[in-house]
This record gives structure tokens, C-alpha cells and sequence, in this order.
């Protein structure tokens, strides 16, 4: 993984140079500086990445475009943000998938409980084909998806009870990401599930509105979820990219020259991001019970209870995504599983 992002990056590094070297000149970059706004705080691997992509966007444009990053959800939450892009109003976010469902229903694909296995059958799909089509969708909604990032795979926290089973999510109140998806993959696991916007997951969680939520182990720690969660397990029921998107309205008044260091920093701090996401997420396990969490590791045939138990989740929404479409995500994980 991390030889593979290195090589990556030296050749984007490289022909961004040689680009440069040829055919940009000062008229061709302007003064910019863009808000990118995301709800998770400021030291979690979305706000490094962010922070990375600053740093890249500010060095490839001789210090002329910059980028700040707001995290924490100071300007909102992620709906609100997505219009906010659409209007011009902000310049960029990171988005989970399932958020964009309103505007291409596709998306959905990467919220199928229980689907990948790994971080390489991730990459496969979102650096593919499908990743790639997914995203030549976005500009008739008003944005430009400049690549995808990483979240993680969710886990379950509580602060009732255990989770040894799955019986033993039942009647748990849940907070859940406000897409149907994911309240329909709750439901079915016997939960009580209840969308709310990010931003007021704390504060459910310390009143008791909620008994428990699903992130992945780098949000809890960062969002100090583990103040008001005792109990924690390994669910993995959903990956998460990160959908690195910018305002269509904002890209429309950019040069080519603005438009490629854009691109190349994003695709340069997604790479970056992935790395510090996934060790974090690694981390935060430990991190987490040496806080007093109680994490309970799953075992494969408990997965594979809860995986069944969802089937009739995963067969309604392939039908809407489109069956050809999870068809040829199938496949392309299948490869990395065969080792082709």
C-alpha cells in the first residue's frame, strides 16, 4: 500500500512539473483562496487531509491558491454544505457517498452492508471503472468529484451494553447517517434507528436521545465519542470513501492551468489521506481502550449472521442502484479476491 501511494504521488509529482515547466504562466493562475468545509474536527484524517491539500494547492501555484479548511462542521452540516456548493457559496467538502444518493442514486453502491472485506477490494472499485463513472456524474448536479478519499469502515459503539452478537443490537437506538440506506440496514438488525446530522451526535449521545452510533474508530476518538460510549465492536458493516467534491459554479471560473493544480493536489492529498485514515483507524482501536472502551473483535461467522440477516436490505436497493452496475463492482472485487 504505502509503495504503491509512493509511486503514485512521484509521478504526479513529476508530470505536474514537467506541466508546469511547459505551459503555465502567471496570468494563467489567479489569487484564490477556497473554503473547504467538513464536519469531523479539525485533527482527524479528513481535516490532515485538508490541511495537505492547502499545503499542495498554495506550493503548485507559487503560493497564489489556497485553501482553508473548516472543520468541526462550523459551516454546517453535510446537506446544508452540498447546497452550499451548488450555489457557489462554499468551494469544497468531503462527503460520504450515500449523502450524494439524492443527486445520483448510484452512490448508493458503496453503502451495501457488509460488501468489502478489505482495503484493496476498496481501491479496486473507487480507483476503477465504477469509481470513475460514478463521479462523470456530478457536474449535471452542480459539482466536480475531484477523487475519492477514506473514511473507513463503520463500527458499532453503545453505551448500554455489550455487542458480543447480533441479537445484541436489538432495540438499541442507533444514530445513523440520514440517508435510507443505512436506517433500512438498522431496522433490519433489530435496531431503533435515528438520523441525525453529525454535528449533534455528541450532545444525543451524552442526554441519552441515543444509545449508541456507528463510525469508523478514528471519528470516535477524534469526536471523543468514547466520553459517553463504554462498549464497541467490530461491525464493519459499511466502507466508507470520502467523496472529495467542489463547487461546479466556483471550477466554471477557473483557468485550465487553476483547474489541473486543483485536480493534481486533490488527487495528491486523497492519496496522502488514505494512508493517515486507514493507520488511524488501526490506532484508535487501542487509543480507545486504553480510554476504558471495552472493543469487542467479532468473529468472521458473526459477520456472516448479520450479513444474512440484511440480505433483503441488499437485494431492494440493487434493485434501484441498477443490478448491472453491483454486478460489475461484484466482479471487480472478485478479481482482487482471486488475486487476478
Amino acid at each position: 500500500m504505502k509503495q504503491s501511494i509512493k509511486t503514485v504521488l512521484a509521478g504526479l509529482a513529476l508530470a505536474g512539473a514537467l506541466f508546469t515547466a511547459g505551459t503555465a504562466t502567471a496570468q494563467d493562475i489567479q489569487s484564490r483562496n477556497f473554503k473547504v468545509a467538513f464536519v469531523q474536527n479539525n485533527d482527524h484524517p479528513h481535516g490532515i487531509g485538508v490541511k495537505k491539500f492547502g499545503e499542495l494547492l498554495e506550493q503548485k501555484s507559487g503560493g497564489k491558491m489556497k485553501a482553508r479548511g473548516f472543520g468541526g462542521g462550523q459551516l454546517g452540516g453535510d446537506a446544508q454544505v452540498i447546497s452550499s456548493l451548488q450555489g457557489g457559496v462554499l468551494d469544497m467538502t468531503l462527503v460520504s457517498p450515500g449523502l450524494l444518493t439524492g443527486l445520483v442514486k448510484e452512490f448508493s453502491v458503496f453503502d451495501l452492508p457488509f460488501f468489502f472485506n478489505d482495503y484493496r477490494e476498496v481501491d479496486a472499485v473507487m480507483d476503477g471503472p465504477v469509481g470513475t463513472r460514478l463521479l462523470e456524474r456530478l457536474p449535471e448536479k452542480g459539482l466536480i468529484g475531484l477523487g475519492y478519499w477514506d473514511h473507513g469502515f463503520r463500527n458499532l459503539s453503545t453505551a448500554k451494553t455489550p455487542i458480543n452478537r447480533m441479537e445484541d443490537i436489538a432495540g438499541l437506538k442507533v444514530r445513523v447517517i440520514q440517508i435510507p440506506i443505512f436506517i433500512d440496514t438498522f431496522a433490519a438488525l433489530g435496531a431503533n434507528p435515528v438520523p441525525l446530522p453529525f454535528p449533534e451526535l455528541y450532545t444525543a449521545l451524552e442526554t441519552g436521545t441515543v444509545d449508541g452510533q456507528e463510525n469508523p474508530f478514528a471519528s470516535i476518538e477524534t469526536s471523543k465519542f468514547y466520553e459517553v460510549q463504554k462498549f464497541a465492536a467490530t461491525t464493519g458493516h459499511v466502507y466508507n470513501p470520502l467523496v472529495a467534491i467542489f463547487s461546479k459554479r466556483v471550477w466554471d471560473k477557473l483557468s485550465e492551468e487553476e483547474r489541473r493544480i486543483v485536480q493534481e493536489a486533490a488527487t495528491e492529498a486523497g492519496l496522502y489521506e488514505r494512508q493517515v485514515s486507514r493507520e488511524a483507524n488501526q490506532k484508535s482501536m487501542q487509543t480507545l481502550r486504553d480510554a476504558g472502551m471495552q472493543i469487542t473483535e467479532l468473529p468472521a461467522s458473526e459477520i456472516d449472521r448479520m450479513r444474512e440477516k440484511v440480505k433483503p436490505v441488499t437485494d431492494k436497493y440493487v434493485q434501484s442502484i441498477g443490478p448491472e452496475l453491483v454486478q460489475e463492482m461484484q466482479a471487480q472485487v472478485q478479481k482482487v479476491r482471486d488475486g487476478k
